[in-house]
């Protein structure tokens, strides 16, 4: 397991900037591909618009699976968060739920699906919600950062553990 000195009252900062460059970053990524996926294996409608019909469908998806959870599982972060210099964390709660530990475990796939699902929340209104939730939380978690029980962090700051 890779462990990671952080004090016990965690100290985050809410990077607003960093992580809507990194989220703009990641989606651009992905919409770019979306949309060349879309001109290879689209068909067009009666009207000549494209759409995806039958098991092409799945290939947006799971890109987008791999460009968010899967590089988070294999890295540690996506290439966004990578660029600036964030990382998401998993945050260990003690039992009465009162302090964290200063143990950086690897995100759980869990953990990341979680992170990743409430995306479009997160994103709505030009991304206004997660931008609200992020200042409005003790930790500057956004929605997926709290069902998943995570915190983003710069790396820069991360101290690996002797």
């Amino acid at each position: 397991m890779n462990e990671i000195n952080l004090p016990t009252e965690l100290k985050t900062v809410p990077n607003i900037g960093k992580r809507i460059l990194a989220g703009i970053v990641d989606y651009l990524i992905i919409c770019i591909f979306y949309f060349i996926f879309l001109l290879a294996f689209g068909e067009p409608d009666s009207e000549g618009e494209l759409y995806l019909n039958g098991l092409p469908v799945l290939g947006p998806i799971l890109f987008w699976g791999i460009m968010t959870i899967g590089l988070e599982q294999w890295f540690g972060a996506t290439l966004g968060n990578s660029l600036v210099d964030l990382k998401p964390i998993s945050i260990c709660r003690s039992n009465d739920n009162s302090t964290f530990s200063g143990t950086d475990e690897k995100l759980t796939f869990e953990q990341s699906l979680k992170r990743h699902l409430l995306d479009p929340i997160d994103l709505l209104f030009f991304g206004l919600i997660g931008i609200i939730t992020i200042k409005k939380t003790d930790k500057n978690q956004r929605l997926g950062d709290i069902w998943g029980n995570t915190i983003v962090v710069k790396t820069s700051e991360l101290k690996k553990k002797e």
